[in-house]
């Protein structure tokens, strides 16, 4: 199995975060001035600050590495001050190297302080969304920035819902098990390389390279196009791993879950996910285990255990009968001989 490689960035620039708001996300972003080229102004993490303090002076613990946000309270504040006080209030933030100011909930920057943001290299940006609204994308977009990423080879498959990765040795079929599950009606995420991306604390997200994408190489066949091939609804851009799928040759002096008693995990980037290990046999229908182990998962996600009910009935049915022999007691069918 290829060793899997653990990544996360450092730092995007202003550029790149304003661009992917307007085009992606689809924030209206407007540049209120022009100090300069913007490819070296850097954001390093996803945490937002509103300066009420520092404008007021307050300085001691002004986190000036975060993007600042200035809302209704903070121009209001700026509004009722005058000219000289405007001046010294603002500059208390512009003596910082601050990533960036975004003005929001439609508000305005005199150009007097416009001017003085300019002069500190500062980039001033304006939106006419809501403060509090503004923030929320704007925190979601540099949460999955700087999210950390890890790169695990598999293939990854929507099965009724149910994020499904897909791993083990080079060559034993995970492609091929795959392309299966999307002839039968499920949509493919990746396949040969998962980029699985943690976000908050224990969900992690996959998706699949930029260039390699809804690409399949099959041994014996080829590349295939799934999207060409299958149409737009054989594939998913992401979706959240839920369940790992080890596939494994068949070992005979292996252990292998009988009755789903023992549970397996599997980590990726601190998460503990659970894993279902499958031997490889000749004529065994991986698919449909596939298809049985989403299922099932969904049960227990909805409150149904099939292992705790069976054992509840074995447990019933010992304190019934003791440690006598299993007696044959099944329901009667009237003039029923099929």
């Amino acid at each position: 199995m290829r060793r899997s490689k653990t990544f996360q960035k450092d730092a995007i620039t202003v550029e790149f975060m304003v661009r992917q708001l307007r085009e992606t996300v689809g924030v209206d972003v407007e540049a209120v001035n022009a100090p300069g080229t913007t490819e070296e102004r850097e954001v390093t993490e996803s945490n937002l600050h509103r300066p009420g303090l520092a404008l007021a002076g307050y300085v001691d613990l002004f986190t000036h590495q975060r993007i600042q946000i200035l809302g209704n309270t903070e121009n209001q504040y700026l509004d009722h001050l005058d000219a000289s006080g405007r001046r010294e209030a603002f500059g208390h933030l512009t003596q910082f190297p601050v990533p960036c100011i975004v003005i929001t909930a439609g508000n305005a920057l005199d150009d007097t302080l416009a001017a003085m943001a300019t002069d500190a290299g500062i980039p001033v940006y304006r939106t006419p969304l809501p403060t509090v609204r503004f923030m929320s994308l704007l925190r979601n977009f540099l949460a999955d920035q700087f999210a950390p990423q890890r790169a695990v080879h598999g293939s990854m498959v929507d099965v009724y819902g149910i994020g499904l990765l897909l791993i083990g040795k080079s060559g034993i079929g995970k492609s091929e098990v795959a392309l299966d599950l999307v002839e039968r009606g499920h949509r493919l995420v990746a396949d040969d390389v998962v980029i699985a991306t943690k976000r908050e604390e224990a969900i992690l997200m996959g998706a699949g390279t930029e260039l390699v994408q809804h690409f399949m190489e099959v041994r014996g066949l080829g590349l295939v196009d799934v999207r060409s091939m299958f149409g737009i609804r054989a594939i998913r851009f992401q979706k959240r791993i839920e369940v790992v799928v080890n596939m494994q040759l068949w070992d005979a002096d292996e252990e292998y879950t009988r009755i789903n008693m023992v549970e397996d995990t599997h980590e990726i980037l601190g998460v503990d996910l659970p894993m279902v290990q499958v031997p490889i046999t000749p004529g065994k229908n991986i698919t449909v285990i596939c298809e049985v182990i989403a299922m099932n998962y969904l049960l227990r996600h909805y409150g149904y255990d099939p292992a705790e009910v069976f054992t509840e009935r074995l447990r019933q049915r010992i304190q019934q009968e003791g440690a006598s022999a299993p007696r044959r007691n099944i329901e009667y069918f009237e003039q029923d001989y099929e």
